[in-house]
Parts: C-alpha cells; structure tokens; sequence
C-alpha cells in the first residue's frame, strides 16, 4: 500500500520529519511487524490443543470410552474431546439438582429451608442417593429439573426420572461449573457461595477425580458420579466434574471428565484422573 500525502497527514508528520521517515514509506525495506502478543498467545493455545488431541487419542486407543471438556476462564479458551458424545451422569447430576433447589430457593425470594439443606449437604458432600431421590421429587421432579437445566444454559442434558441415568456431554458439565460461579448468572452471591461450600467439602472418600490436578495452595471443588448396571454387562460408568481455582487468580478452570463401560470403578477412576492429568500437563493451566 503507498501512502500520499493524506497518509503522512494521518500520521502526524510534518515536512521537517520527511528526513526520518520509516522505510516502508520512503520505498526502503523495513521488516514488516510479525504478530501481536494476543495473536501468539492464540497459536500457543491451538498448538497445545493439537498435542493434548494426540495425547488422548493415544489414551482412547487402549481404555474405555472417555469424553473431556476444559474452561479455562483467564485465557477464555474452551477445549473439547468427545465433548458433545452423551454419557449417563450416574451421581454428578446431583450438582444440578443442588444448582435447581438454590434457583427454587431464589425464586421465593427466600434461602433454601434447613430441610432441604438437609438433604442437599449428604447429597454433595456424601453422594447420599436417598436424600438425593428425597430432593428430586420436592423440587418436581424431572420436568423441574429440566426447567432449571434450561435456565442454567444446559442444551445438551435429557433429565431421567430415575435421576442417575439423566444423559449428559462434558461440553454442557463446564456450562453448568461455569454458572455455579458466575456473578452475571442466574445464581446469586448467597446461592455461588452455599455451591462452592458444598463441592469443596466432599467427604474424604469422593475426594478423587478432578482434586487430583490441583497443585499445593490451590483450592478444588468436585461432584463424582459412579455406577455399574447389569444391562452394561456389570460395567462402569465413572465421571468427575469441578472446579481449579488458585489464590491469585491465574489458575481458574472448570473440568468435566466422563468415561464408561470401565471394568471397575477403581479402573475408572484410574482414567479420568489420567485424562484430566494429561488437560493440564498439556494446556498449561
């Protein structure tokens, strides 16, 4: 492009600065600029995706069906592998129903009752199925879940009235993590922090899954669900969903990794600490 004298006008130069003008508009050869920090930074997350395909591509090659979706909230990169293939949500659904009875609560402009905290803290903290069963029905059941999912941006979860074989994508699982903290959400402050509260004290026995790539000094929440069904052969169905989160703030990523048809749990549990390993070794998060 040759610029005229409208040009070095846009440019603020005056005839004394003709004698110190940039190469490239007195016919010289300056090099031209390369790309911007944010365009480089762009690239180096495409290029850490391609090599985290690969790495699980490896891992598909051998283990079960697995599926794994990542948000990583400070760079704004959302990664996916089999993130739209559906799998039965087994326990983690339970972080919607947690998710519909505080919106419930909200919506009578009122805090959820201590009955339903009742029910709701064994439910996450305890994978309790009881008070889990207890609390689906009093909030409606699966058209009132549904509803909810729908507020929460869900569009690819069909809710089950047998609660643990609702069907979900990890795509939609880091929608749902997304909105349990976000201040522009349909969560409030109060309901953010009962969420965060719950997911962040599970019982010592659930405390596997994405927990297992939290580094020293950093704080993990998680929902885990796990199941084995005579009409899979006795095989299992293992997901983990949650939340990595560091003091200062550079580390903010929500992880869902559903896997099954594993031969026992331990061996999906195994898997999806592996997968969610690997989002990390090679994302850089």
């Amino acid at each position: 492009m040759i610029l005229g004298g409208g040009g070095l006008i846009a440019l603020g130069l005056s005839d004394d600065d003709k004698g110190v003008l940039p190469g490239a508009l007195t016919g010289g050869t300056a090099k031209p600029a390369g790309p911007s920090a944010a365009e480089r930074a762009k690239l180096e997350r495409a290029k850490r995706a391609k090599a985290l395909d690969a790495a699980l591509k490896q891992v598909a090659a051998e283990t079960p069906d697995f599926s794994v979706a990542v948000l990583d909230k400070k760079t704004g990169q959302t990664y996916a592998y089999q993130g739209a293939e559906k799998f039965d949500t087994a326990s983690i659904v339970k972080a919607q129903i947690l998710a519909c009875e505080l919106l419930t609560a909200q919506d009578k402009d009122r805090e959820p009752t201590e009955g339903e905290m009742a029910l709701a803290t064994p439910m996450i903290q305890l994978s309790d199925n009881d008070a889990t069963t207890e609390l689906f029905q009093h909030l409606g059941g699966r058209s009132a879940i549904s509803r909810c999912n729908k507020r929460l941006g869900l569009t690819q979860t069909t809710v089950n009235n047998a609660w643990g074989l609702t069907k979900t994508t990890a795509s939609d699982q880091i929608r749902l993590l997304a909105k349990l903290v976000d201040p522009k959400g349909p969560l409030d402050a109060d309901s953010r922090k009962t969420a965060f509260s719950l997911m962040n004290t599970v019982d010592d026995t659930q405390d596997w899954g994405v927990p297992a790539v939290a580094k020293p000094g950093e704080s993990a929440t998680v929902k885990n669900g796990w199941d084995t069904r005579s009409a899979d052969g006795g095989l299992w169905a293992v997901n983990t969903i949650g939340r990595v989160t560091s003091p200062d703030g550079t580390v903010n990523v929500s992880l869902a990794v559903l896997s099954h048809n594993n031969q026992s749990m331990d061996a999906g549990i195994a898997l999806v600490e592996k997968v969610a390993k690997l989002t990390r070794q090679h994302l850089k998060y």
